[in-house]
This record gives C-alpha cells, sequence and structure tokens, in this order.
C-alpha cells in the first residue's frame, strides 16, 4: 500500500507547482539561444572575391558631366576601348555642395573627402568658375584662393575636409588644366608641376611625378553639342594613352555635375590588375558603383602608400569579377542605372505623396464609420455602418496597407523606359495592391480578427526578406528604395525598406504572438525579432547596423509587453538589459572586422574614439532637419500617429479595445513606434522611417479596431434574449402585463 502511494506522489498532473516552475524556465532558455543565434548569424561572411592592382604611375583623367550614354564605339573610340579592356563602374559625384559644380568635383577628388569651392546655391547651370593661377615660375602654379576655400570648408561646412590631402600624401604632382589645379594642389595652393593644356609630346610631363592630374574638359548640353564636347575629351584621352608611362594606371573619370541635377558619371580604371571587372569600394557596398571620394584612396593605395588619417572619408576601390565584356550590355540601355535614378526621383515624390494624401483622406472617411460602430448606451443608437461600406473600407486599408510593398515588386518591370514612366508605375503598383489585397481577402480565415492584419504584415514583410536575399535590387534606384545620385547608400536596406521591414516584423510576431499562451509570447516576438537583426544588421544583407540597434530596442520593448498587464519596472529593466546586451555584442563585433569591412556603427565608434565623430553627428542632426521638412514621409507619420491617437484616446477610437483583448497587438505597435523613430532620428532620415512604418502599419491597426467595435456592438438578439431597456421581448412583457391589469380591474 505504501508504494503505490509513493508511485501516485511521484506521477505528479501537469499543472501542479513544481511542474510549472521547471516549465517556466524553458521560454528564457529559448530566447538566449535565439540571441546567441542572432550574433552568430551576424557574424557570416560569405565568400567573396576583390583585387587591386599595383602601380608606379597614376594618370587621372577627368572629363566634368561625363555620362555612360556619351560613349559611343564611333564618336568616342578611346573612352570605348579603355572601357572594355579596364574595369568599370558608375560614379556618384556627390560633394559638400548640393550641386556638384566642376570646381566642387575636382576639389572633392583631391581632398578625398566632402569638399565645396562655393556655397552659393546653384539656380540652373553651374556657373562657370575657372581658378586664378600664379606662375611664379615655369614649372609650378599656385591656386590664390586655395587657403581661403580650405579654411571655408574646416569651419563652415561639416565634414572636416582638408583640399589638397592627396597632393601632400605624394612626393610631387603634376596638373593639365586650370580644373586639374584644385585636386593636385596642396593645401596651400602650390601645384608642383603644371601646363595649361597637353604638350605636343607628353611623355616627360606624365612621368615627371607617380601622381597626374589631367583636365580632358567639361562634357554639356545636348545633341550636336554634347557629341562634340565628348569627342573633344576622347581626343584628349587617346594622347594621354599615347604617352603614359609604363607600369601606370590610368583612372577615367566625370568628375562633377554641369547643372544642379545629380547624375551618375563614368568610371574606369585600367591598368595590370583592373581588368575587365566591376568596380566598387567598402564605401557602397555593390559591385559596379564607386564614390569620387574614393578616388584619392584608390591613388594612394595603388601607389602603395597610406591614407593620411583622418582626413579621407572614402575607400579605396576594388575589383570584382562578373560583369559582361561589351560596355553597352554592361552599362546602357536596360541597365542603364543613370536613367533609372533620374527617373526614380521624380516618381517616388510623387508617389509618397499621392500615398499621403490618400491616407489622409481615407482616415477622415473612416472616423464616422468608427463612432457609428461603437456600442452606445441607452436604448437608441445610431444604425451600424452598412456591411458593403464596411467590406469596401477593410478592402481599402489592406491596400493602401500593401502599397509601399507592392511599388518595390514594381521595380522588376522596367518602367523607367516607358514614354509615361510615372503612369506605368502607378499601374503596375495598383494593379499589384489589388492583388495582395485579393490574396488576403480571399483566403479561408479573413473571418478571424486578427488575419488581416497578420496577413498583410507577413506579406510586406516577406516582400522585403526575398529582396534583401536576392541582393536588395529591388531597393537600388527604386521608388521605394534609395537613388545612388543622392549618395547615402547603395546597398542594403533603405530607410523606407526598414519602415515597412519593422512594421511587417512585429505586427505579424504579434498576432503570431496572440495565438499562444501568455508565458510564449515573449519567445515568439525574441523569435522573429532576431530574424529580423540579422536581416537589416548583417552588412551582407540589410547592411545597416543603426537599423539593427532600433530593431533591438523595438523588440525588447514589445517582448515585455506581449504577455499583458502593466508594463513594471521589472519588465522595462529587463527589456533594456536586454537591448544593451545585444547592441554592445554586435557593436564588439563591429569594430572586430576589418576597417574595409566595417559597418556605419563600427566606422562610427572608430571615429568616435579618434575624436572625428563631430563632423558626423552634425551632418547627421543636417540631414534629419532637411528630411523633416522635405519629404512626404513626414506628412505619413503625422498622419498615422493622429489616427492612432484618435484610436486610443477617442471613446470612438476601438484601440483600447483591440489592446485589451489582444495585449501582444499592443506590444507590436509599441515597439514598432520605439523602434521606427529610433532608426530614423539616429539615421539621418528623421520621420522617413516612421513615416514608412506607419503607411504599413497604422490602416491595419484600424481594420482591426473597426472589427472589434462591430464584434462588439453586434445588435442582433439571440433567441430569448432582449436588447436591453426598450427591447422588443420587453416591450412585449409590458403588453402582456398591462392586459392582466386591465382584465383585472
Amino acid at each position: 500500500m505504501t508504494s503505490r502511494l509513493d508511485r501516485i506522489r511521484r506521477v505528479r498532473p501537469p499543472g501542479t507547482p513544481r511542474g510549472r516552475s521547471a516549465a517556466a524556465w524553458v521560454p528564457f532558455l529559448l530566447v538566449v539561444l535565439v540571441v546567441a543565434a542572432t550574433l552568430l548569424g551576424l557574424t557570416i561572411r560569405p565568400a567573396g572575391q576583390a583585387d587591386r592592382g599595383t602601380a608606379d604611375y597614376v594618370i587621372v583623367a577627368g572629363a566634368a558631366g561625363l555620362r555612360w550614354d556619351d560613349l559611343d564605339p564611333q564618336r568616342t573610340p578611346a573612352l570605348w576601348r579603355e572601357a572594355t579592356k579596364g574595369s568599370i563602374g558608375w560614379l556618384s559625384v556627390r560633394s559638400a555642395h548640393e550641386a556638384t559644380c566642376p570646381s566642387d568635383g575636382w576639389l572633392t577628388l583631391g581632398a578625398g573627402n566632402y569638399a565645396a569651392w562655393d556655397t552659393r546655391p546653384v539656380p540652373g547651370k553651374c556657373p562657370p568658375i575657372k581658378p586664378e593661377l600664379t606662375r611664379p615660375d615655369n614649372i609650378g602654379a599656385n591656386v590664390n584662393a586655395q587657403n581661403t576655400v580650405v579654411r571655408n570648408n574646416q569651419d563652415r561646412l561639416p565634414y572636416g575636409t582638408t583640399p589638397g590631402a592627396l597632393a601632400e600624401s605624394v612626393r610631387c604632382t603634376v596638373a593639365v588644366g586650370r580644373n586639374a589645379a584644385l585636386a593636385a594642389a596642396r593645401p596651400f595652393g602650390r601645384v608642383d608641376e603644371y601646363a595649361d593644356s597637353l604638350p605636343d609630346d607628353p611623355r616627360k610631363l606624365l612621368s615627371d611625378c607617380v601622381l597626374s592630374v589631367v583636365d580632358l574638359g567639361t562634357v554639356s548640353g545636348t545633341g550636336v553639342q554634347r557629341q562634340e564636347a565628348a569627342a573633344a575629351a576622347d581626343a584628349n584621352l587617346a594622347r594621354v594613352l599615347a604617352a603614359r608611362p609604363e607600369r601606370s594606371l590610368l583612372l577615367i573619370a566625370g568628375v562633377a555635375d554641369t547643372d544642379s541635377t545629380s547624375r551618375l558619371h563614368v568610371a574606369i580604371a585600367e591598368g595590370q590588375g583592373w581588368e575587365g571587372g566591376w568596380l566598387t569600394s567598402a564605401g557602397t557596398g555593390r559591385q559596379g558603383y564607386l564614390q569620387l571620394i574614393d578616388l584619392a584612396p584608390t591613388v594612394l593605395a595603388v601607389l602603395g602608400k597610406a591614407a593620411p588619417e583622418k582626413l579621407f572619408a572614402g575607400y579605396a576601390a576594388t575589383v570584382s569579377p562578373g560583369r559582361p565584356d561589351d560596355p553597352a550590355a554592361a552599362m546602357q540601355g536596360h541597365n542603364n542605372a543613370d536613367q533609372r535614378a533620374i527617373a526614380q526621383h521624380g516618381v517616388a515624390s510623387i508617389f509618397f505623396t499621392v500615398l499621403a494624401v490618400v491616407q489622409v483622406l481615407l482616415f477622415a472617411a473612416l472616423v464616422p464609420v468608427l463612432m457609428r460602430a461603437r456600442r452606445h448606451a441607452g436604448p437608441v443608437a445610431p444604425p451600424l455602418p452598412p456591411p458593403r461600406l464596411v467590406a469596401a473600407l477593410e478592402a481599402a486599408l489592406i491596400a493602401v496597407a500593401l502599397a509601399i510593398p507592392a511599388a518595390l515588386i514594381a521595380d522588376v518591370a522596367p518602367w523607367w523606359n516607358a514614354d509615361h514612366p510615372a503612369w506605368m508605375f502607378g499601374g503596375a503598383t495598383f494593379v499589384l495592391m489589388a492583388l495582395g489585397m485579393l490574396a488576403v481577402r480571399l483566403a479561408p480565415r479573413y473571418r478571424m480578427t486578427l488575419w488581416p492584419m497578420g496577413a498583410s504584415a507577413a506579406l510586406s514583410a516577406i516582400v522585403i526578406v526575398v529582396d534583401l536575399l536576392s541582393g536588395a535590387r529591388l531597393q537600388l534606384n527604386g521608388v521605394a528604395g534609395y537613388a545612388a545620385t543622392h549618395g547615402i547608400r547603395y546597398a542594403g536596406l533603405g530607410s523606407v525598406g526598414l519602415g515597412v521591414f519593422i512594421a511587417g516584423l512585429l505586427l505579424a510576431a504579434g498576432c503570431l504572438a496572440q495565438w499562444v499562451g501568455r508565458t510564449w509570447r515573449p519567445v515568439v516576438m525574441v523569435l522573429f525579432g532576431g530574424l529580423g537583426v540579422v536581416m537589416v544588421g548583417s552588412p551582407y544583407l540589410g547592411a545597416d547596423p543603426v537599423g539593427a540597434i532600433a530593431v533591438t530596442a523595438g523588440v525588447c520593448v514589445a517582448a515585455a509587453m506581449s504577455s499583458g498587464g502593466w508594463l513594471t519596472f521589472p519588465r522595462i529593466a529587463w527589456a533594456t538589459v536586454g537591448a544593451i546586451a545585444v547592441t554592445v555584442s554586435f557593436a564588439a563585433l563591429d569594430l572586430h572586422r576589418t576597417t574595409l569591412e566595417q559597418g556605419t556603427l563600427g566606422r562610427f565608434l572608430s571615429a568616435l574614439g579618434s575624436g572625428t565623430a563631430g563632423p558626423a553627428m552634425q551632418r547627421a542632426a543636417a540631414a534629419n532637419g532637411q528630411a523633416l521638412l522635405d519629404s512626404p514621409l513626414t506628412l505619413l507619420a503625422l498622419a498615422g500617429a493622429l489616427m492612432l491617437a484618435f484610436g486610443q484616446f477617442s471613446p470612438w477610437g476601438g484601440l483600447n479595445r483591440v489592446y485589451g483583448l489582444h495585449p501582444a497587438i499592443r506590444a507590436a505597435i509599441a515597439g514598432t513606434v520605439v523602434a521606427s523613430v529610433t532608426a530614423g532620428v539616429f539615421g539621418g532620415t528623421a520621420l522617413g522611417v516612421a513615416g514608412a512604418a506607419a503607411a504599413t502599419a497604422v490602416p491595419i491597426a484600424v481594420l482591426t479596431a473597426l472589427r472589434v467595435l462591430l464584434h462588439a456592438a453586434d445588435r442582433t438578439p439571440a433567441p430569448g434574449v432582449t436588447e436591453g431597456p426598450g427591447g422588443p421581448l420587453l416591450r412585449k412583457a409590458d403588453d402582456d402585463q398591462l392586459s392582466v391589469t386591465e382584465s383585472a380591474s
């Protein structure tokens, strides 16, 4: 009998205190494993190949305004031959001036950092500026305004630029042409050897110094005038090629724009070790793209010299294999990135403005519907909104929530080659929005309260994930991505995509977490958050460490709130500790990478340690101010914030009821707000990330609130149940009582 009782005691039924205590550690263990796997995922580096040749001499041949559509096998044979033999890429000519005019471009080339010759605005075409030179001897020259230009760049501009840093890093320089003198001059203005134009036999001149800078001329205008300018630059290049010394590297660059429109320009490197590949650098992180500030570090790396500490903002170029042999197939026609970037700039402004206006009008139309959907006290209440109106509004909310993912997918089609690119893009986006809405609407689970939110959020996140896994091809020069002409980002995840990804990831996680027990909800949030941190922070996927830190903060907040109840101090403390731990670990991993592999976080921390982070912080602050005023995404963020405030604090809003029934949704929305605002402020886009997140999250949050209100306000009585005071059954009982009274009397 005793042994039987012992066996019964040993077999504890599920749910006893001891069993719960043992199981309580499982979610915490899984959270730790997810965090460890996340950090491990950030260290994975795919195999890659990047080479760089060396040389005894470097010749930089620049032509302001030279673009890839200027090259032709017949009109510009020398340029075409060099493009066929050497490595090529698109050159972004961003400088410290909003419009990179020729003087700004040449000065930036010689500084290795963002520089400006003149900070006055450019209304249209760049003014013809020819720097004044003095010739104290027949050998070199002095740039008269160099001292003033250096002082203005260091005191008035937030880049810490020293014009002439490249020339100061080599023994001597040669300049051919007044514009080239700006790049070859030392900080005090001295050009070691100078010639106004190429002599009849330039061999001796080009071999006197290890670095020669040659102005091939300016290519501007349209039609025949532009073709003649490109042919003249090609003729000058042919003379340079005939006289170049042995073991020399030739860098050909379209060093500047010629008007206020930013364009992508020619970049060619031809020499031993630079044959037939794509040019790239750690600053762009994408094959075939180079920045103007990368040319100075490339010159020194080829010559085997160290770059000046704290002065250069660019990174030395490398060569990656895989480009087509024909330059026309690589850089022209359907692959013309310059044409696509120009079309993107105009269409993106239209798209986000229209999206903001549509969402504002839709939210305004929803306010009276929400007021009618709320259950009112008393015998008289306004009628519920018609079912057809509710169905139409739900379809519209789902469609606008999928607008940005649809815009990303629309970039698969070459709409920029159409006669009317804006209409072509708009039509493709509208069709994709409708298809996405139908996919959500026709699903068997559509009647479930959280299905539209979960499905729409999941579709949005999946679009971003697939794009990142395929090389972020839809982000680059895409309407919902970023343009290479801006000179800010060339690879990985842009601010708009980051906002969509944050909202989609956390809302999908919140909907899934709502289907599991309270104990496991934080595990679901952390599991999805770990995936998000890897996708955003990996230098080979999202390449946005600042965004990864923001995602970490948002996920920690969401995990702390997902199980419901008050956001207590212990929860805040654990969330803060988790965010700090992941952030510090991520920063340590980034700092231990080599300089060329570091992300923006590692570079900022390195600059902070060396005392040069001040200009970066000034640039971020200036970028926030400009983005706050200029971007339609600011309107989207403000409209979304007002709608969420109405939904939560108005008696007709319904979000409080949603949060009470589905606490994981409250956690997801709170995490989205924290992550998107943090990413925008520290990433220099102000409310850009928050605007994209709001455009994705707020419509489906309002849809969910409308559904919850309609469910609570369902006034169809069950059999035998009254509607309350004044209900039909109650009135019938009153009539029966009155009849009995009259009979008795």
